[in-house]
Parts: C-alpha cells; structure tokens; sequence
C-alpha cells in the first residue's frame, strides 16, 4: 500500500465519490451500480479504494469493469445515486418505549416440572 504524509489523502474524497456511501454497499450491489459509470468515474472509485481499503474482490470487480470499458463496453442508463435497498430507512413516526407500549409479563414455567407441556415424557 501507499503511504501518505498525514492530512494528505489525494485523489477524491468519500463525498466526492460517483456513488453515494459506496463503501458500505455489499460487493453484489457495487457490481451492479458501477455499470453506469464511465471510466472516469470508475477511475476515482479505483484510486479510492486503493488508499483505503484495497480489497482483492472489490478491486477485482473493478478492474473487470474497467477492462470491459476500454474493450468497448457502454456504461448502463442507470443511476449510481438511485436508493439503496441494501439500507432500510427508519421507522415511521414515534417508536419510544414505554409502559404503554411494553408487551404482557411473562413467567415461563420452571423446568423439569411434570406439568409443564413442553417437557418431555418419560415412557414406561
């Protein structure tokens, strides 16, 4: 890996990048985005994730890509800032607990006890 003088960080910023949040997207759903990108975009997440993670399957995907591209491959009509599924969104309105909200007391029955249904039986 490159190492760099400390605040220097070259190349773009994790804000900058062609795809929002893409270090956090799993490797199939960054398979599928990066195909809307043209090298130049790609290029930057190439450069990005060499300073900052390097995995081998992303950067092999990557370079796929790439390879794909300069043979001649179109970048896709998709968008790379369309939603993420892969993040669920909040939920909606209020949901604090509270003593109105908690569920009913539970006592679960002791074990070994003969009544208890969940009990095995003995047979004989």
């Amino acid at each position: 890996m490159n190492e760099q003088p400390a605040g220097e960080t070259g190349g773009a910023d994790r804000d900058e990048l062609p795809i929002p949040d893409y270090d956090h997207l799993p490797l199939g759903s960054l398979t599928h985005r990066i195909r809307s990108l043209d090298a130049d975009g790609l290029g930057r997440l190439i450069e990005y994730e060499k300073r900052h993670g390097d995995r081998a399957p992303v950067m092999q995907v990557f370079t796929a890509r790439l390879e794909a591209l300069h043979s001649g491959a179109e970048p896709s009509s998709g968008s790379p800032q369309a939603a993420t599924p892969e993040t669920a969104d909040g939920p909606a309105g209020d949901s604090r607990v509270s003593p109105v909200t908690e569920g009913p007391a539970i006592n679960p029955p002791s074990h070994g006890v003969p009544t208890n249904p969940a009990q095995p039986r003995t047979t004989g």
